[in-house]
């Protein structure tokens, strides 16, 4: 296992010592599993359709024919 040295925010460091106190592990065993947790879901590749739509509110106006920026997509990309 290779040696490292992080800056982490003093009440995040104490919020791991306490979690590893009550848990009977050490800090760095807990720090060492939430970077391989992050690991494992940052090289998941997942697709954008597995994602949740969000909820930005109400339409201000409803679009018209001008509002869609699909063939000026399509036409930009076909004159490359």
């Amino acid at each position: 296992m290779k040696t490292i040295t992080i800056h982490v925010d003093e009440l995040v460091l104490l919020d791991f010592q306490r979690y590893a106190k009550t848990h009977s592990r050490t800090t760095a065993d807990m720090i060492r599993e939430a970077m391989e947790h992050y690991r494992i879901s940052w090289n998941q590749g997942g697709s954008l359709l597995d994602l949740q739509p969000a909820n930005l509110g109400t339409c201000v106006r409803a679009l018209d024919h001008d509002d869609d920026l699909l063939d000026e997509m399509l036409t930009a990309r076909d004159e490359e």
